[in-house]
């Protein structure tokens, strides 16, 4: 038996895979197509830290750490075939599905990126799951990481997963409703459904990890040696919107805040994404959900405001100046939205947050002020443009 670990290649992907494989003994097996690297270049950006090819890395883990249990196939997942083939060969008792075009804006270009995302996201998801039932493993815990933007902005708090709807006086658990903003999101909101049924129509066991926008440059394990670094985005389409800010302030930038930027988004610190998968694959089988479960991999809700307020400054302490600047907002959404969301389930899992904001941007800024050439030649990439072609 083994861990599939999917999307290996990936920023959550790479640092998800070393915490495993440094906590076990169980052989894990890593699949990734390398499509991310094409995206970004598609756009005309790169990753700000230097990421090494998928065989130096492995080299580097049982260099480093003693990882001798890693291996790599190439593969699309989005081929039925070649899911076949991975999960008859290596019966699986955990897979991770972290692989997927993960960039809202992306899918929002044109209708070619959003037929892509949806097929690539929807195919792989589904070839997995039917691939563990026609494979006779209905025993394998499928944790995905799928998103907290399929529950949109509501009004009230976020449930961490379901909801209570009551009709003509009667009352039931009923699954959040999609209220995805974007052709990506939308595609974690068909995962979840997909993976709900999955789950009732094959009694896969199923941790869905709604996660939340990730932010930081290291784990423990990938700040070990360079050859362990996860890629960092920048650029508007790629780049989230802590990391994108960060490294405005280290290109001497303006900070670009769209609208008010009063609106709070749910976030959480890489090293606290990685805790939480690895402890889930890592779990006892006896203690192995036989049910679905929704987690919602999120610390805290932050204001894009505080973010840019955040970083300005903690800025000062690398001698940056930096400045924040309001643009007109090109997303339709509330400007002043106020965020409240439920973690109970993911807080126990991980036991509490492990680093704090303001620690989280001071250790992005240390690391980015090192590759600050590389984010000079592609600042024009932190707002949308002209596209090269693919």
């Amino acid at each position: 038996m083994s861990i599939l670990l999917t999307g290996a290649d990936g920023y959550i992907g790479w640092p998800t895979a070393l915490r495993i494989a440094s906590r076990t003994d169980e052989r894990i097996v890593l699949v990734d197509n390398f499509a991310r690297r094409e995206w970004v270049e598609s756009v005309g950006s790169t990753s700000a830290v230097p990421i090494a090819s998928i065989d130096e890395r492995i080299d580097a883990a049982e260099d480093v750490h003693g990882c001798s249990n890693l291996s790599f196939v190439e593969g699309d997942l989005t081929d039925r075939a070649t899911v076949d083939r991975l999960l008859s060969v290596h019966e699986p008792s955990v897979v991770v599905h972290a692989a997927a075009q993960p960039s809202a804006p992306y899918s929002q270009i044109n209708g070619e990126r959003a037929n892509y995302t949806q097929h690539n996201n929807l195919q792989a998801t589904r070839n997995l799951l039917w691939g563990l039932h026609e494979n006779g493993l209905g025993d394998t815990h499928f944790i995905e990481t799928t998103t907290t933007g399929v529950y949109g902005a509501p009004e009230f708090p976020i449930p961490e997963g379901g909801a209570t709807m009551e009709s003509q006086g009667e009352r039931d658990e009923v699954p959040f409703p999609a209220m995805s903003g974007s052709w990506y999101h939308m595609t974690k909101s068909h995962d979840a459904a997909n993976m709900r049924l999955a789950h009732e129509q094959f009694d896969i066991p199923i941790s869905d990890v709604r996660t939340a926008i990730t932010y930081g440059t290291e784990t423990e394990e990938t700040a070990a040696d360079p050859r362990l670094a996860t890629r960092f985005d920048f650029d508007y389409y790629f780049g989230v919107v802590a990391h994108r800010f960060c490294a405005q302030a280290v290109a001497g930038y303006p900070m670009t805040v769209y609208g008010k930027g009063e609106q709070r988004k749910p976030f959480i610190a890489l090293e606290d994404a990685v805790e939480g998968l690895a402890r889930l694959a890592l779990g006892d089988v006896e203690d192995r959900p036989d049910a679905h479960v929704v987690y919602n991999q999120v610390t805290r809700p932050i204001s894009i405001v505080e973010i840019a307020e955040t970083i300005a400054d903690v800025s000062g302490e690398f001698d940056l100046d930096v400045d924040v600047e309001h643009f007109e907002n090109p997303r339709d959404e509330d400007e002043t939205h106020k965020m409240e969301i439920e973690n109970d389930r993911y807080a126990e899992l991980i036991g509490g947050q492990s680093t704090t904001f303001e620690e989280g941007v001071r250790e992005i800024l240390g690391s980015l002020v090192e590759h600050r050439g590389t984010i000079e030649a592609h600042e024009d990439r932190f707002l949308p443009g002209v596209l090269t072609e693919e």
